[in-house]
Protein backbone atom coordinates (compact mmCIF):
# COMPACT_ATOMS: atom_id res chain seq x y z
CA UNK A 1 0.00 0.00 0.00
CA UNK A 2 1.61 3.17 -1.18
CA UNK A 3 0.92 6.84 1.31
CA UNK A 4 -1.33 8.09 -1.37
CA UNK A 5 -3.38 5.12 -0.39
CA UNK A 6 -3.56 5.69 3.12
CA UNK A 7 -3.93 8.99 3.07
CA UNK A 8 -6.99 8.68 0.82
CA UNK A 9 -8.56 5.97 3.08
CA UNK A 10 -7.59 8.31 6.22
CA UNK A 11 -8.97 10.84 4.30
CA UNK A 12 -12.38 8.95 3.23
CA UNK A 13 -12.82 7.68 6.80
CA UNK A 14 -12.77 11.36 7.80
CA UNK A 15 -15.43 12.73 5.52
CA UNK A 16 -17.76 9.40 6.36
CA UNK A 17 -17.09 10.83 9.96
CA UNK A 18 -18.44 14.28 9.23
CA UNK A 19 -21.17 13.02 6.95
CA UNK A 20 -22.56 11.40 9.93
CA UNK A 21 -22.28 14.34 11.66
CA UNK A 22 -24.24 16.16 9.42
CA UNK A 23 -26.67 13.78 9.28
CA UNK A 24 -26.81 13.64 12.65
CA UNK A 25 -27.30 17.36 13.13
CA UNK A 26 -30.39 17.42 10.68
CA UNK A 27 -32.35 14.73 12.52
CA UNK A 28 -35.16 15.55 15.18
CA UNK A 29 -33.85 15.80 18.95
CA UNK A 30 -36.29 13.61 21.12
CA UNK A 31 -36.67 10.95 23.53
CA UNK A 32 -35.68 8.31 20.71
CA UNK A 33 -33.70 10.26 18.34
CA UNK A 34 -31.17 11.39 21.22
CA UNK A 35 -29.51 8.28 22.16
CA UNK A 36 -29.32 6.62 18.65
CA UNK A 37 -27.35 10.19 17.71
CA UNK A 38 -24.88 9.38 20.31
CA UNK A 39 -24.63 5.83 19.48
CA UNK A 40 -23.95 6.96 15.62
CA UNK A 41 -21.85 9.44 15.81
CA UNK A 42 -19.50 7.28 18.19
CA UNK A 43 -19.65 4.57 16.13
CA UNK A 44 -19.23 6.64 13.02
CA UNK A 45 -16.19 8.69 14.16
CA UNK A 46 -14.47 6.06 15.62
CA UNK A 47 -13.74 4.13 12.15
CA UNK A 48 -11.40 7.04 11.49
CA UNK A 49 -9.95 7.35 14.67
CA UNK A 50 -8.38 3.91 14.75
CA UNK A 51 -7.70 3.45 11.30
CA UNK A 52 -5.06 6.50 12.04
CA UNK A 53 -4.65 4.53 15.17
CA UNK A 54 -3.68 1.58 12.86
CA UNK A 55 -1.59 2.97 10.58
CA UNK A 56 0.53 4.19 13.32
CA UNK A 57 0.78 0.37 14.97
CA UNK A 58 3.66 -0.31 17.13
CA UNK A 59 3.63 -3.91 16.03
CA UNK A 60 1.62 -6.45 13.22
CA UNK A 61 -0.30 -7.51 15.81
CA UNK A 62 -1.50 -3.87 17.00
CA UNK A 63 -2.25 -3.27 13.02
CA UNK A 64 -4.25 -6.02 12.85
CA UNK A 65 -6.60 -5.66 15.88
CA UNK A 66 -6.90 -1.63 15.14
CA UNK A 67 -8.13 -2.77 11.61
CA UNK A 68 -10.63 -4.85 13.48
CA UNK A 69 -11.83 -2.21 15.51
CA UNK A 70 -12.41 -0.67 11.91
CA UNK A 71 -14.39 -3.65 11.06
CA UNK A 72 -16.85 -3.70 14.40
CA UNK A 73 -17.34 0.22 14.16
CA UNK A 74 -18.24 0.02 10.55
CA UNK A 75 -20.62 -2.86 11.46
CA UNK A 76 -21.91 -0.94 14.68
CA UNK A 77 -22.58 2.36 12.62
CA UNK A 78 -24.51 0.04 9.90
CA UNK A 79 -26.95 -1.44 12.49
CA UNK A 80 -27.63 2.45 14.31
CA UNK A 81 -28.17 3.89 10.64
CA UNK A 82 -31.09 0.98 10.22
CA UNK A 83 -32.41 1.86 13.67
CA UNK A 84 -32.81 5.77 13.01
CA UNK A 85 -34.88 4.77 9.67
CA UNK A 86 -37.00 3.15 12.27
CA UNK A 87 -36.63 6.38 14.56
CA UNK A 88 -37.00 9.11 11.25
CA UNK A 89 -38.50 7.40 8.39
CA UNK A 90 -38.09 10.51 6.55
CA UNK A 91 -34.65 9.98 6.30
CA UNK A 92 -34.27 6.95 4.97
CA UNK A 93 -32.60 7.86 1.58
CA UNK A 94 -29.74 9.98 3.52
CA UNK A 95 -29.19 7.30 5.59
CA UNK A 96 -29.07 3.97 2.87
CA UNK A 97 -26.38 6.45 1.42
CA UNK A 98 -24.05 6.64 4.20
CA UNK A 99 -25.27 2.86 5.13
CA UNK A 100 -23.59 1.84 2.03
CA UNK A 101 -20.14 4.15 2.36
CA UNK A 102 -20.01 2.36 5.65
CA UNK A 103 -20.73 -0.99 3.99
CA UNK A 104 -17.80 -0.26 1.67
CA UNK A 105 -15.22 0.86 4.65
CA UNK A 106 -16.19 -2.33 6.07
CA UNK A 107 -15.53 -4.72 3.34
CA UNK A 108 -11.87 -2.50 2.99
CA UNK A 109 -11.10 -3.22 5.74
CA UNK A 110 -11.58 -6.85 6.09
CA UNK A 111 -9.75 -7.16 2.88
CA UNK A 112 -7.03 -4.96 5.27
CA UNK A 113 -7.20 -7.02 8.28
CA UNK A 114 -7.36 -10.78 5.74
CA UNK A 115 -4.32 -9.67 3.97
CA UNK A 116 -2.72 -8.65 7.39
CA UNK A 117 -3.43 -11.84 9.15
CA UNK A 118 -2.10 -13.73 5.85
CA UNK A 119 1.38 -11.31 6.16
CA UNK A 120 1.75 -12.11 9.62
CA UNK A 121 1.01 -16.14 9.03
CA UNK A 122 3.42 -16.04 6.16
CA UNK A 123 6.20 -14.19 7.99
CA UNK A 124 5.72 -16.46 11.39
CA UNK A 125 6.00 -19.19 9.42
CA UNK A 126 9.74 -17.73 7.94
CA UNK A 127 11.37 -17.22 11.22
CA UNK A 128 10.28 -20.78 13.11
Amino acid sequence: MTNDQKFDLEERTAIFSESVIDFCKSLPKNTITLPIINQLVKSATSVGANYCEADCAESKKDFIHKIGICKKETKETKYWLRIVTRAVPEKNEEAKALWNEARELNLIFVSIANKAKTNLEKSSTILH
